[in-house]
């Protein structure tokens, strides 16, 4: 069985039933996620062992959130607990033309209180096959920032794969610092990226005219990284979407089929669930296209599962993969 460990912060997500906006809303529905989360929750739906670590508020809500991970099948015992509070998001599901809304509140979260040395990374990553972290860490503190680096240089040293979405969310900064300041560090110890041209420019000043141009500009800057990936997504309207993904070698960019999403039940945490898809195909095949194959159909998916993570098992997506897009009643 692979072993994946994923690093990063877990909020309480907070909606209105349904499809209201928020001024109609007199309850709202309570889920626990985060973007490094959905990705471990989702691995061990595929029947991975996956560790997350995290910091929560040592109250009932931090031990809410930590019990819901478990549930899932996700390994909590490195899980930091302490003073802080807990990150909330809020979220409005929009439909058809109306798109949905989140507002955060997450400043001073325990998360962003975690520190370096708060995390026995040697211990957390022996005999782990995969690490993953994202661009929404590093902006929450130096301290975030200084824990996740001492994460990615401990798995570079015990030859842990690491992969890194850099998608970094510009309005999280707060602290002085400024992405390009702080990701670039933290990308060149990466094997896999996610990310797509504009980041790529605005974060290490490649321009390029293509994705494939791109990531060879990248390759340039961060010889390590073997793969860059993404996905492309159509906005037909909030309740349908087109999603494609590709994995770029080094040599070849690789297309998965396109899906054609058009009832969307919630699309909140469908790239976590792409790169969940993606790196359970390249641990279990060494054919890129099977993996973004299975990436592709998870995060399409993920489209169809409400809350943040995408609660399919691998035999769900293979079937999708295969062609099976009748949804039959199984008995």
């Amino acid at each position: 069985m692979f072993s994946v460990v994923t690093f990063g912060e877990v909020m309480m997500r907070l909606c209105p039933p349904g499809f209201a906006k928020f001024e109609q809303a007199h309850s709202l529905n309570v889920v626990y996620g985060g973007t490094e989360a959905n990705v471990a929750v989702s691995l061990a739906c595929f029947g991975c062992r996956t560790t997350h670590i995290t910091r929560f508020p040592d109250h009932a809500l931090g031990r809410s959130a930590a019990a819901t991970l478990r549930y899932h099948g996700v390994d909590t015992s490195y899980i930091r607990y302490g003073e802080g509070r807990l990150g909330l998001y809020f979220l409005e599901t929009g439909a058809v033309s109306r798109a949905s809304q989140i507002i955060y509140d997450r400043y001073d979260s325990a998360f962003s209180l975690i520190k370096p040395g708060d995390v026995d990374w040697e211990t957390v990553l022996q005999g782990a096959d995969w690490f993953h972290w994202s661009g929404i860490t590093p902006a929450l503190s130096q301290n975030a920032t200084d824990c996740l680096a001492e994460g990615i240089r401990t798995a570079n040293r015990l030859g842990v794969t690491v992969s890194g979405d850099i998608y970094f969310r510009s309005n999280l900064w707060k602290y002085g610092k400024r992405p390009q300041d702080v990701l670039p560090e933290l990308t060149a110890g990466c094997d896999l990226v996610l990310g797509n041209r504009q980041n790529f420019d605005e974060l290490y000043g490649v321009k390029a005219e293509t994705f494939e141009e791109a990531c060879k500009g990248m390759k340039v800057i961060f010889p390590r990284i073997r793969y860059f990936t993404d996905t492309e997504r159509q906005s037909v309207s909030a309740s349908h979407n087109r999603l494609t993904a590709k994995i770029f070698d080094g040599t070849t960019t690789i297309s998965s089929r396109e899906y054609d999403i058009t009832h969307i039940v919630d699309r909140i945490g469908g790239g976590d669930a792409y790169l969940a898809g993606l790196i359970y195909g390249m641990l279990h095949s060494d054919d890129l296209q099977f993996a973004v194959e299975f990436g592709a159909a998870a995060s399409a998916l993920k489209h169809t599962v409400e809350g943040d993570a995408n609660l399919v098992s691998a035999e769900e997506v293979e079937a999708l993969v295969g062609g099976d897009t009748s949804g039959r009643l199984r008995r």
